[in-house]
């Protein structure tokens, strides 16, 4: 017989498609986790804790606090979470508490981070950032988070200075699967002398990007580029594009790159063909080392 998991907190990642829940200990060992596609997208405010029930309902033996980040504090999630204002620490402003009916249920939702001007906002991102300084003290630079939404996000004396979003991610999806791109775009596949063949290509001359796009569906026709090698020169293409207008970020900066496996793969090779030396970070361990940072930061 499998023994009860009895965590101290429960740690969880609630974005727009997924959620994902940590049984933790005291010392931020994880217990057990659980994931579902029950993510803020598909929910209305009454069904979040419906949700959370069917995910951890499992781990509830009394009042447990939990510690929740992403989507699950937006303005369409189960409760707002207002935004924190830059300069500030990654957490740096008191966590919501999101209603629930059932008492063993006690839910802190981090907040999100503002920037007035030029106008830009995270959610859940923070709590990557704030896991990867609570590894690294005193750490200065910039992190690059890729993704649907890309960050590169400036931090100085452990606060948030500034940050730029890039729709690389949504980008890539939409040109490969709304557009006449569809007919040239592999689902999947790769040519590595594509991607850096557009990488270079689009870091060079960015103004010519809508026209390089275009030539993928052109060369398709006239001179038989595969779906392989397009769907690789694609990304290349937009990750060139998406560096050279960020260069101002990471020009001779620390680098750390938090996301997926592959993705981040991609940045820090980028990176690294312009000089600039990058570290791969683990997306989920910088989410859990951030979630029990808010969680520490709560017991005080």
């Amino acid at each position: 017989m499998t023994a009860p998991i009895n965590p101290a907190w429960i740690a969880v990642d609630w974005g727009t498609s997924n959620v994902r829940a940590w049984a933790m200990s005291a010392s931020g060992t994880v217990l057990a986790q659980a994931g579902s596609d029950k993510g803020m997208g598909g929910l209305d405010r009454a069904g979040f804790e419906p949700a959370l029930l069917a995910l951890v309902g499992d781990w509830l033996h009394g009042p447990t606090p939990l510690i929740a980040c992403g989507m699950v504090g937006s303005r369409q999630g189960w409760v707002e979470a207002p935004y924190a204002a830059v300069p500030c620490p990654p957490l740096g402003a008191a966590m919501a508490i999101a209603p629930a009916c059932d008492a063993r249920l006690q839910v802190h939702v981090i907040p999100g981070v503002k920037q007035m001007h030029p106008a830009d906002v995270m959610r859940g991102e923070e709590t990557q950032i704030a896991g990867y300084l609570a590894q690294n003290k005193g750490w200065d630079g910039v992190i690059c988070l890729p993704g649907t939404h890309t960050k590169w996000v400036h931090v100085s004396a452990g606060e948030i200075v500034s940050f730029q979003t890039f729709m690389t991610g949504e980008l890539f999806a939409t040109l490969a699967t709304q557009t006449v791109l569809r007919h040239s775009i592999a689902a999947d596949g790769w040519d590595e002398a594509a991607f850096e063949s557009g990488l270079a290509d689009a870091y060079a001359r960015p103004e010519k990007l809508a026209g390089r796009l275009f030539s993928l569906r052109a060369e398709g026709l006239l001179h038989d580029l595969s779906g392989a090698a397009a769907r690789a020169r694609l990304s290349g293409l937009l990750i060139g594009a998406e560096l050279a207008s960020a260069k101002p970020y990471w020009l001779g900066q620390q680098i750390a790159v938090i996301g997926a496996g592959a993705l981040a793969r991609l940045y820090v090779a980028a990176l690294a063909q312009h000089g600039a030396p990058a570290t791969q970070v683990n997306a989920e361990a910088a989410t859990l080392a951030g979630l029990t940072a808010a969680y520490r930061q709560l017991k005080g």
